[in-house]
């Protein structure tokens, strides 16, 4: 049996003292809010704090505001259950509620937070092993070691990106409030992501994600896709958010995201180009489709075999736009 090894823990009632305590602990220090994701990593001793910051008893992050304009804000400490149920996100922004459905089981989404999700650590084969499988390989780039075994070449890591509700918010084009030491900021969902497996975030040191801002639905549809093995429980190898906005039946704009290819949720400008202008019909579904394709680039780090996996994207793709035109046609 893996065991968590010793820490502090504090649950303060402030993000103020949440903050203040993350700096006295410094670099072993960590938040955490439902830690479905940390407590399983500190496990297998791929995080070690020694002092660890729960954020659940933080006010105004475990609640829904919904504005006149329709515009709603999400609690970070939200669970994932309490975003995929809530009816203003269900009427609202269906394509959220379904990505925050799809997350592992039950149980976990009744633990998990919707900021716990999106901050979510990437993943690969040869990191999210135990201690003692990492050590026979002589560790990985990720942790404790020098080589990225996906790609050994490589002087970067290459885990990857493997959040369900990212994508979705990356194509809405959804805010993130965040709280630090300098005070607050507001950051797009698409910047708070980057493209390496380490330094995934672009968070400042000791920031507190606390809340998200869904934008008003205004003439637009979006949807959300998962690939995976089983139908439960499983991380994606492979998900894709859509969001089309219509003016009567020509597409006027869109926005392709594509999660699990890569260490970050990946926009795909030449798929999104492709369908503006359209009726959204098979031709420019297909152009979309193959234009997803090409940039998409798995690693042979999750399950699946790489090249099934590529040639899948070009299969959801098709599937999340189809079923936005058919919704549109309804």
């Amino acid at each position: 049996m893996l065991r968590l090894p010793p820490f502090r823990y504090y649950e303060p009632s402030s993000i103020r003292e949440a903050l203040l305590i993350k700096r006295e602990a410094g670099d072993d220090g960590m938040y955490v809010a439902g830690g479905t994701d940390l407590y399983p990593n500190m496990k297998r001793l791929h995080q070690t704090p020694k002092t660890v910051v729960s954020l659940l008893k933080v006010p105004g992050m475990h609640e829904v505001k919904t504005g006149k304009t329709g515009a709603i804000r999400l609690g970070s400490g939200l669970t994932l259950t309490e975003v995929s149920q809530h009816k203003d996100v269900v009427s609202g922004h269906p394509a959220v509620a379904r990505a925050a459905r799809l997350v592992s089981t039950p149980l976990l989404r009744n633990m998990g937070t919707i900021g716990g999700n999106l901050c979510l650590d990437t993943r690969c084969n040869y990191y999210n092993q135990s201690f003692e499988w990492r050590k026979s390989i002589d560790f990985c780039m990720k942790k404790d070691g020098a080589i990225c075994w996906v790609a050994p070449s490589s002087p970067r890591c290459w885990a990857v990106q493997s959040s369900d509700v990212a994508p979705v918010m990356v194509a809405i084009g959804a805010e993130y409030v965040l709280v630090g030491p300098n005070g607050d900021r507001t950051v797009p969902a698409e910047s708070f992501y980057h493209d390496d497996g380490i330094e995934y975030l672009t968070r400042e040191r000791d920031e507190i994600l606390t809340a998200v801002k869904l934008p008003k639905p205004n003439g637009w549809d979006a949807t959300y896709l998962k690939l995976r093995r089983r139908g439960s429980f499983d991380f994606p190898v492979l998900g894709v958010a859509a969001k089309i906005t219509w003016d009567g039946d020509k597409v006027t704009a869109a926005r392709i995201v594509l999660g699990g290819v890569a260490s970050y949720t990946q926009r795909v400008p030449e798929a999104e180009a492709a369908v503006v202008g359209s009726t959204l019909d098979d031709e420019s579904i297909s152009q979309a489709a193959n234009a997803a394709f090409k940039p998409s680039k798995p690693m042979d780090n999750t399950d699946f075999g790489l090249a099934w996996r590529k040639e899948m994207t070009r299969v959801y793709v098709s599937r999340a736009l189809s079923e936005l035109r058919n919704r549109r046609r309804s």
